[in-house]
């Protein structure tokens, strides 16, 4: 048997050696296509060719036939690589948002250049640097007032119909990984994170800690993961050890080189084993949060809580590449300790439109957790108490997409020098009053699913001869939905009450204080305290006896 299989190998070795020479003379003859298609291209064509932006569209066609995490990153761009990586820019630290033809700061984060300089949402910005910011869009705005820490930037800015002009300093910006930290219901530990960047693991254990010994008798600790799309691996490996002992193993990488190959595993001593935990997740948490919650899953250390995650079992690594350029590839997929990938999308495998097909539920396996649950690999994480998404009604979406929320806490924060602390603040029936009241000249048509559908089924009536029978019905019910829609503000004043809430609170108190002051009002919150509060039932959803 031995011979046997010598001899076979030795057949085969040959076979071997044909098909890398094959695959290098196809290399080398593409690259070579692709030289003289450049160099073609720069010779004859009719007009001037930039050559590098020719190659960057070239390089992110290629790129764009792999998945949508491998990316090309020129030197022009390095600042986004920082960005993404440790969560820093250099920059004067303020959000930015377009309304027509005008750029206005949204959100100046708090103790940043902006914040110290004294700039306020909703101030217009004119100029930067002399130069008319007129005609330029978001992200062209966005890129001059970044730069290297240390060096400075003029802008002439207009509030209330007067302009002013500030010289700020940028910064090497480091955004909070942890904006908030803090108690809910009494007893019980919140912390929100919203990015995996280089030190949120420490800082996630610093917050836990304190919740910890800031209440002897803490009840259980909530880690919210909603809209965090991930980062680094290893700090994932971190938060996941502040509640699991030294030495389990939390997540492997596979990919094509096996020496690149890793298994993370828990370094330190955890900050507490027993104390019942629950992590929010929704459809917009990936990769990093998706190791965190579904580590914990399987080793039923934490129920999940939400909606099924995002489904993204890739790992990048970022390589330099000539001329201080970067390449983040896709390098391998992910396996936690149940030994399933939750990757969602199949980018080898394409509809006819192009688009990453799904994994098939009969080709998802069953994988099991440490207490013996079932869980199921290549559709993301799924939660172990699900909570209805709440989606946003039409007239909400109009009032926020034409900024009127936006524009109105402008002139709110105008006459309103403080507001109550963000745990007691609300939005009384006179400050709603005043909201419709700023409302009455201003547009915020839109349209609803009900008269889209009443609006299809006037054509296929038309189209098919019927419309001479129900035209006057659909007259009538058209002509009572709008007078229907114009209660629609009062209809919906809890949602719009929230988002008016959000936007004063952030106005005031910064982002700490906009999450604070939605917690007692927030579905997931209330259902992981309610979930922990049973102590028996959290311990059956764990499937412990």
């Amino acid at each position: 048997m031995k011979r046997f299989s010598l001899y076979a190998l030795a057949l085969c070795f040959p076979m071997l050696l044909t098909a890398q020479e094959d695959r290098s003379f196809e290399i080398s003859k593409n690259l070579e296509i692709f030289a003289d298609v450049y160099k073609t291209l720069n010779q004859y064509y009719v007009d001037d060719v930039e050559p590098g932006k020719v190659m960057k569209t070239a390089i992110d066609a290629m790129l764009a036939s792999m998945d949508p995490y491998t990316n090309y990153y020129p030197e022009s761009q390095m600042e986004d690589v920082k960005l993404q990586l440790m969560g820093q820019y250099g920059g004067i630290g303020a959000l930015i948002h377009q309304q027509g033809k005008n750029i206005y700061i949204a959100e100046p984060y708090e103790g940043l250049p902006a914040d110290k300089a004294g700039l306020k949402a909703g101030d217009r910005i004119m100029s930067i640097g002399g130069e008319s910011t007129e005609g330029k869009s978001n992200a062209d705005v966005s890129a001059a007032l970044r730069g290297q820490a240390g060096t400075s930037v003029t802008v002439r800015l207009e509030r209330n119909g007067k302009s002013y002009e500030k010289t700020l300093v940028r910064e090497e910006i480091q955004l909070k990984a942890v904006p908030y930290y803090g108690y809910v219901a009494e007893d019980y530990g919140y912390v929100k994170l919203n990015e995996f960047t280089r030190g949120s693991g420490a800082e996630v254990r610093t917050a836990v800690a304190e919740l910890m010994n800031g209440k002897k008798n803490l009840k259980g600790i909530i880690l919210d993961l909603r809209g965090n799309g991930g980062g680094l691996m290893n700090e994932a490996v971190d938060i996941v050890n502040i509640f699991m002992p030294r030495g389990e193993l939390v997540v492997e990488t596979k990919g094509k080189i096996s020496n690149k190959n890793i298994k993370s595993q828990t370094r330190h001593e955890p900050l507490t084993t027993d104390l019942p935990v629950a992590v929010l997740i929704d459809n917009y948490s990936a990769s990093a949060s998706e190791i965190v919650s579904g580590s914990l899953q399987d080793f039923d250390r934490a129920v999940i809580v939400g909606e099924r995650s995002f489904g993204k079992g890739l790992v990048q690594n970022i390589l330099p590449l000539s001329y201080n350029s970067q390449m983040k590839i896709t390098v391998s997929k992910y396996y936690i300790p149940s030994g399933r990938c939750i990757q969602a999308l199949d980018y080898s495998n394409r509809d006819t439109n192009g688009r990453a097909t799904k994994v098939a539920d009969s080709l998802r396996t069953a994988f099991k957790t440490r207490n013996g649950r079932t869980v199921f690999d290549g559709y993301g994480i799924e939660p172990d108490v699900a909570v209805e998404p709440q989606y946003m009604s039409s007239i909400a979406a109009s009032l926020y997409a034409k900024f009127h929320i936006f524009n109105y806490v402008t002139e709110y924060v105008r006459k309103h020098e403080t507001i109550a602390p963000p745990s007691q603040f609300e939005v009384s029936d006179e400050l709603f009053a005043d909201f419709a009241h700023y409302l009455s000249d201003k547009d915020y048509a839109y349209s609803t699913i009900t008269e889209r559908v009443i609006k299809e089924l006037r054509k296929v009536a038309e189209e098919e001869k019927y419309i001479g029978a129900i035209s006057s019905q659909l007259d009538a019910m058209e002509e009572q939905f709008r007078k229907d829609k114009e209660r629609d503000l009062y209809r919906y004043r809890d949602e719009i009450s929230e988002m008016l809430k959000s936007e004063i609170l952030t106005r005031y108190y910064y982002e700490r204080g906009r999450i604070e002051g939605n917690l007692s009002t927030d579905p997931d919150v209330t259902k992981a305290v309610e979930v922990m509060s049973d102590r028996k039932g959290y311990n059956k959803l764990l499937g412990k006896k």
